[in-house]
């Protein structure tokens, strides 16, 4: 079946909006920057940052263990350039039939980005390298296993960030209080071709913004991407992420759709803090879930389900202290080929350690 209309057709109505977009938007970053001097106030100083974690998964009864340690490096170069770039290093161990004990390959290491920021207003910033692909809010901001509430991966995931959920090129990116009851993010980015593994890249165009209400603590917006290459085809998402007031809820939400598929997943997420026993302990804890379905489409992807996918997902997460989180969720999976229990344990620690004495410029 062809699919037609104005998100569906390479020469559409909304490209050639994104192209005059992201033509006109360094025109008002450097506009912006000739009345913004620079805050000469503080000293920047270099940061490692990152997370490391133990994953275990038992997935159709076959246990998996996952470690994994995900370093980030940034690094102010004056008081406008930042340069950033976050590494993984990561092993399987398997149980091998025959042999005693858990045995895996060598450790796998991947440079997930490595890009230059320059701040140029206090509302735009220009990056340039290898950054994440801004499609959806997962990849860029959920990712990480110490920020995310359930340690497995949205079906949907793969729906627009590239083969190495990273793009090759230039982004333009920021937020500006629009009225005062919201204000709007945005990001304006380009992706050249790169074939050279792990740091391919697929060529495409794309933009992502989102309206956020601060008083209802809600945040809603889409994306939309344009293929250059293989299909020309375009991709397109919604997410919503809401916090109401009276509860210690977070819900976020995403649908993205492709010609490789499309689905949608949603996952609230409750603090106990609120229950009148056992406050320490029960402020510390919080009950997960997660709904999703994943449905296919004309082309395939080996990073997609082959067929239509349902999965179910509840979890249980403990906070020690700020930073280091003990977790467990299990799910069920359904397809037309086979049905799945799927168990996840993990702990994991973020990290934050300055290189340089903190202090005032001078």
């Amino acid at each position: 079946m062809t699919r037609t209309g104005p998100y569906l057709t390479g020469r559409g109505g909304l490209l050639r909006a994104l192209l005059r977009l992201a033509a006109f938007l360094p025109l008002l970053v450097l506009g912006a920057h000739a009345q913004a001097p620079p805050d000469e106030d503080v000293k920047p100083v270099p940061l490692l940052t990152g997370s490391a974690g133990f994953i275990t998964n038992f997935s159709g009864g076959q246990p998996d263990l996952h470690p994994i340690a995900t370093p980030l490096v940034l690094m102010p170069i004056g008081q406008r350039w930042v340069f950033e770039t976050r590494v993984t290093f990561e092993n399987d161990l398997i149980h091998v039939p025959g042999r005693s004990g858990f045995h895996g390959g060598p450790v796998e290491k991947e440079v997930e980005y490595t890009q230059l920021d320059f701040n140029a207003t206090s509302y735009a910033t220009v990056t340039v390298g290898r950054f994440l692909t801004p499609f959806g809010i997962f990849n860029e901001r959920l990712y990480p296993a110490w920020i995310r509430n359930l340690q497995s991966d949205p079906l949907i995931l793969p729906i627009g960030i590239g083969p190495s959920s990273a793009s090759t090129g230039g982004m333009i990116r920021g937020g500006f209080q629009a009225r005062p009851q919201f204000s709007i993010n945005y990001a304006v980015y380009f992706s050249a071709l790169s074939t050279t593994s792990p740091i391919d890249s697929d060529r495409f165009a794309g933009l992502r913004t989102g309206i956020f209400m601060p008083k209802a603590r809600l945040e809603v917006g889409g994306s939309f991407q344009h293929l250059l290459e293989k299909e020309r085809s375009n991709l397109f998402g919604f997410h919503a992420i809401w916090q109401p007031t009276l509860l210690p809820l977070d819900i976020r939400a995403e649908y993205a759709n492709s010609k490789r598929g499309s689905g949608y997943w949603i996952e609230p997420a409750y603090k106990l803090s609120q229950f009148p026993f056992l406050q320490n302990e029960m402020r510390r804890m919080q009950l997960v879930a997660r709904y999703q379905q994943f449905f296919t489409a004309d082309l395939v992807s080996d990073a997609l389900p082959p067929i239509n996918t349902r999965e179910c997902e509840f979890g249980l997460n403990y906070y020690f202290m700020d930073g280091l989180k003990a977790s467990g969720n299990y799910g069920w999976q359904f397809s037309g080929r086979e049905n799945l229990n799927v168990w996840t344990m993990a702990l994991t620690y973020r990290f934050v350690i300055p290189l340089g004495p903190a202090g005032s410029a001078r």
